[in-house]
């Protein structure tokens, strides 16, 4: 379950690709994603048969906030790193944000066209474009495609292919721009401390 969810961010990069790419696509998706401070809604991930759900937040530079309905789990990016808390365990497993597809989204500067990140391929349809992207120099591990609404450009969805092939979706419902959020709401809150008297004690 742990590389289930950790593969919805952790950034996967794909092999050399000949698709054409359509630079204004690119610039449209760059400068929505730029002019985007702070996000809340929902959102439905699914994975083979697995479908789960939750709530999302995200506030730029740096912060991300996934918690599940039927989970006790979060991922929660701080700015620094992307944590996947186990609540039940009290497990914590960190890897560094700029390893991940969340820290491109959340950048304070986004550039898609002359930085680390690579767009591979994009497409179009009469509601929706995507981008299919990675970061350079992590070629033959697998790939993300962002996913935007038209008119106006809204972040749909994305979705991750692993090295393995399996993929795993994430479609967004109700975004709703936000920027005020708690002062602790990206960061853990754990409820689990070492007791004098031997065993685990656990606190709200």
């Amino acid at each position: 379950m742990k590389k289930l969810l950790f593969a919805i961010f952790c950034m996967f990069a794909s092999g050399i690709s000949n698709a054409a790419v359509d630079n204004t696509l690119v610039s449209r998706a760059e400068k929505y994603l730029n002019s985007i401070t702070g996000l809340s809604g929902d959102f439905v991930q699914t994975s083979g048969a697995r479908v789960d759900d939750g709530t999302f937040a995200m506030l730029r530079p740096g912060r991300v906030r996934l918690d599940y309905n039927n989970m006790p789990v979060q991922l929660i990016a701080d700015g620094k790193d992307l944590y996947f808390f186990d609540k039940s365990l009290d497990q914590i497993t960190t890897v560094p944000l700029t390893s991940t597809p969340a820290g491109i989204l959340i950048r304070k500067k986004i550039d898609l066209q002359n930085a680390d990140i690579n767009v591979v391929e994009t497409n179009t349809d009469e509601k929706t474009f995507s981008l299919k992207l990675n970061l350079r120099g992590q070629e033959g591990l697998g790939h993300m495609t962002v996913v935007f609404d038209a008119k106006p450009v809204k972040l749909n969805s994305w979705s991750v292919v692993d090295a393995t092939g399996a993929k795993t979706d994430v479609v967004f419902r109700g975004l709703k721009p936000k920027t005020s959020f708690g002062k602790n709401y990206f960061q853990i809150e754990r409820h689990k401390m070492v007791s004098t008297s031997g065993g685990d004690d656990f606190y709200d």
